[in-house]
């Protein structure tokens, strides 16, 4: 599997999105996304990978390099976290989603005491 591919396949999954819905959101046909995802592993052209980029909330490098384009992009609140999701990453799914749950009912118990 291609970088290009591993990375398009982790966002599109961090996201919680499956490949029809992801399809849907970026505008794009599911057929031209299989092959972006499948055996063939193509590489998009660049108007198609603008608009998966902008879906996922990456830049276009990232998705291609694997290296962030920093302007405009403000991943500081986000590096509290990094170790956490690398724990989060080796739990089976199913702990992982019972996780998930327990953040969303705190976090939505915070947003209604403000």
């Amino acid at each position: 599997m291609s970088s290009f591919t591993k990375r398009l396949h982790s966002e599109i999954e961090y996201l919680g999105l499956n490949r029809k819905g992801f399809a849907a959101k970026a505008g794009i046909k599911l057929r031209a996304l299989d092959t972006y995802l499948g055996p063939q592993q193509s590489m998009p052209p660049a108007d198609t990978a603008v608009k998966m980029a902008a879906v996922l909330g990456v830049s276009v490098e990232y998705l291609v390099t694997g290296k962030e384009y920093q302007q405009n992009t403000d991943i500081s609140k986000y590096l509290q976290f990094k170790d956490l999701l690398d724990d989060l990453s080796v739990l089976p799914e199913e702990t992982v989603s019972i996780l998930k749950s327990v953040i969303r009912a705190f976090a939505e118990n915070e947003q209604k005491k403000r």
